[in-house]
């Protein structure tokens, strides 16, 4: 994936939150609504909404601290064949690669770390951008079979 590649040809909706983790549900009951008119199956659901749940509270509490004067930004296209969804914060990015490992023995007693870890293990690409104030993550599904 270069630059903005998998972004072409596709129709963005937005959506604004206050940078608190209670406001969550509300890009996410819309990406849901999204994924079943485009017939997802539960288990590409499943993983999507957990990675979107990741990507907000690392954006809240991570990005832009628990300041509720800040927003996270959350973009999505959803297709039959694929799901795009970038979340952006307003805080002061942050290197991925220097996020240590959550499953490292000293760290499996701690109760964060693992936001990163669980995006990359459920969606089939995941990158940063603007300094790792946004987070892209792209979802390839198969729809669900229809009932005959």
């Amino acid at each position: 994936m270069s630059g903005n590649d998998f972004e072409k040809g596709l129709r963005f909706k937005t959506c604004v939150i206050r940078s608190d983790v209670r406001q969550i549900c509300l890009p996410r009951l819309a990406i849901v609504r999204e994924l079943q008119k485009c017939r997802y199956r539960e288990e590409d659901i499943f993983a999507l909404k957990l990675a979107i749940e990741e990507a907000i509270a690392n954006a809240v509490k991570h990005g832009n601290q628990g300041d509720s004067s800040k927003t996270v930004t959350v973009r999505f296209a959803i297709t039959p064949e694929r799901s795009v969804i970038i979340v952006r914060d307003e805080g002061g990015g942050f290197h991925p690669d220097e996020v240590p490992d959550p499953t490292l023995p000293e760290r499996l007693p701690l109760p964060n770390g693992r936001g990163i870890m669980l995006m990359r293990a459920y969606m089939d690409e995941v990158s940063y951008r603007d300094q790792g104030r946004e987070v892209v993550f792209v979802k390839r599904c198969t729809v669900a079979a229809t009932s005959l």
